[in-house]
């Protein structure tokens, strides 16, 4: 879902049908109640918006352009009523019976978004606010850098206004993490290694000490200088803004930092020496069931994902062989994972030379793939897409590929993130299927197309479900394959085939720490005994699954559940069976949960049935 950063942070650890059903074959609610319902989302969405600036400012908008925004447990509480209420006021005022197909499935996903915060609400106390995984102490300044535009004086303003409250804002969550970890819950060791060597990242170096400027330092003055040069600003007024901007990062940017860094070395000899599971945190059987639902949007048990895992493991790993005997290759399958994981040539260079060449075949495959959509989809994404490598501040050696989204105006691009300090961590034959996963006609045209819809309520297009988003990622990889002139290597196919694998054994290994006593080393040992993926990229996986339970076992069940829906629809539907409207109709309605997902598609089938 969807929610403000204290929201998130207190839950875990961003069309032919949509474009509503045909006129002929929707039912045709009372226009009044419609239109009135339509409305009353647009007010309340608008609400919710404003409590979130770093949101708002996501969308392009400069609303609160000068705000952070509240990260304490009060704010948290008090959205989640205001949230509750609007629940109340929508039962209250809407007869759902007067509904059409589309406007029911809005009144739904409303209510299903505010059941799911409410339900993870009660878990706050179990909550790692800072890992590697999450924080405000790396998102913040990267959401400055990359989404906070200055072409006005008043911009600049705001962008210093928004660093001058750093300390509270990291207060507050350092507050909430003080807490949880007088109550013993606290992330593992690695954890804070990893939080207080970001932390100091973001304060080394000018204006606090000698060297190269420190990230926003050096972003603001670019920044400045962008309007000086535009004539926007005189000289006076420039060195004016330097100065005050330089007063906010030593008065409140520094000082937010060192309170967290102390308080992660002070509580750092009080964490797990072994990591294991949330199943030893207070009730973690049941927090730990609450974070399956919540990240495949399902009712699957831990031991269900758990053997699907197995299941998926071994199937894939037939197809596998398939490919080590299409090579020529002599050795059993464990052999050939050692082949493909040592081989010189399927890595590039280290160093700014390797990271380059990475950046430049990722925007060559997402190229070559983008000429081919229009074969497969009715609805494309307007919105542009960029391959950059991660900033020096919160790059990790073996860190996860990201996709970060761009503007619904199109204004600001869609970016494709990639981690590139250690190139043993990215080996070419995975380049393709992760450019597919991110780019096209992975995560940026989803979450581009749901961000331009029109005809729908405007939360429609904003709100995002792991299992969804996720799913579709996953399902994009094997679609691609469908295309022409994609993964001709076969080693690159073995790369498509290990990137489904990785997400078979998270199933595996996500059940295994957090709900059957798995420590650190038994995950790491079964990943690298089943799978070809490097060795620090394998600790790295094992790492996020631990701090962010749950989250890693969407993929294949939201892959799988596409899947379904898919063979569902052939099935179904025969020859009649159009590939570009069945993706319209999965990407047509925003992210939705699973079960709403199989409800779109199933109308979507009745009617072609029916027609």
């Amino acid at each position: 879902m969807r929610l403000s950063l204290a929201l998130a942070l207190a839950a875990a650890p961003p069309a032919v049908l949509l474009a509503p059903l045909p006129a002929a074959a929707q039912e045709q609610p009372a226009a009044t109640e419609s239109e009135r319902l339509h409305q009353w989302f647009e007010k309340k969405f608008e609400e919710q918006l404003q409590f979130d600036p770093l949101w708002l400012t996501s969308l392009g908008r400069r609303d609160r352009y000068g705000d952070l925004g509240e990260y304490s447990i009060e704010a948290a509480d008090w959205q989640l009523a205001w949230h509750k209420a609007t629940v109340e006021e929508m039962e209250r005022e809407f007869d759902y019976d007067k509904l059409g197909p589309q406007d029911r499935m809005s009144y739904d996903l409303w209510k299903y978004e505010y059941e799911s915060a409410a339900r993870t609400a009660k878990w706050r106390g179990n909550a790692y606010i800072f890992t590697q995984m999450q924080g405000v102490h790396s998102s913040l300044p990267s959401q400055l850098i990359s989404m906070h535009r200055v072409e006005t004086p008043a911009d600049l303003e705001a962008y210093i206004s928004r660093i001058s409250q750093f300390e509270r804002a990291l207060g507050q969550l350092t507050e909430r993490a003080q807490d949880n970890a007088a109550r013993g819950v606290r992330p593992p060791y690695f954890a804070y290694d990893f939080v207080i060597a970001e932390a100091k990242k973001l304060i080394d170096g000018a204006p606090f000490t000698g060297g190269s400027d420190t990230a926003l330092w050096g972003d603001g003055k670019a920044k400045i200088a962008a309007l000086l040069e535009a004539g926007k600003i005189d000289a006076a007024a420039a060195e004016d803004m330097r100065r005050r901007l330089e007063k906010a990062l030593r008065d409140s940017y520094r000082p937010g930092y060192e309170r967290l860094i102390a308080f992660m070395e002070a509580d750092k000899p009080n964490a797990p020496k072994v990591a294991t599971g949330v199943h030893t945190l207070p009730d973690g059987a049941a927090y730990y069931a609450d974070c399956l639902r919540e990240s495949t949007t399902t009712d699957l048990t831990a031991d269900q994902i758990h053997q699907l895992g197995l299941d998926e493991v071994s199937r894939i790993h037939t197809e596998m062989n398939a490919i080590k005997q299409r090579v020529g290759f002599e050795g059993d399958l464990d052999a050939f994972f050692e082949h493909v994981r040592t081989a010189e040539w399927n890595y590039f260079p280290e160093g700014d030379e390797g990271a380059a060449a990475y950046i430049a075949a990722a925007k060559a495959a997402i190229d070559n793939i983008e000429r081919e959509l229009p074969n497969y989809f009715g609805l494309l994404p307007k919105a542009d897409l960029e391959v950059r490598r991660v900033e020096p501040f919160r790059e990790q050696d073996g860190g996860a590929q990201h996709y970060r989204s761009g503007t619904p105006d199109g204004s600001r691009p869609g970016i494709y993130y990639a981690h590139l300090s250690d190139m043993s961590a990215n080996p070419k034959n995975m380049l393709e299927v992760i450019a597919y996963h991110e780019g096209l006609p992975g995560h940026h045209m989803q979450i581009s197309i749901a961000q331009e819809l029109t005809g729908v309520p405007t939360f429609r297009t904003q709100y995002g479900y792991g299992a969804y988003a996720e799913g579709w990622g996953l399902y994009a990889e094997k679609l691609a394959k469908e295309m022409p002139n994609t993964y001709t290597d076969p080693y690159s196919d073995f790369g498509r085939l290990s990137s489904e694998l990785w997400r078979a054994i998270r199933l595996v290994v996500d059940t295994g720490v957090h709900a059957k006593g798995w420590n650190e080393d038994q995950a790491i040992q079964y990943f690298s005994e089943n799978s070809p993926m490097p060795l620090e990229t394998i600790r790295s996986e094992v790492r996020r699954y631990i701090v962010w339970p749950g989250q890693a076992t969407s993929y294949k069940v939201g892959m799988i559940r596409i899947q379904q829906l898919r063979a569902e629809a052939e099935s179904a539907l025969g020859d009649r069976f159009d590939i570009r409207a069945f993706h319209d109709v999965v990407l047509g309605g925003g992210s939705l949960p699973l079960s709403l997902l199989e409800r779109r598609v199933r109308d979507w089938i009745a009617q072609q049935k029916a027609a």
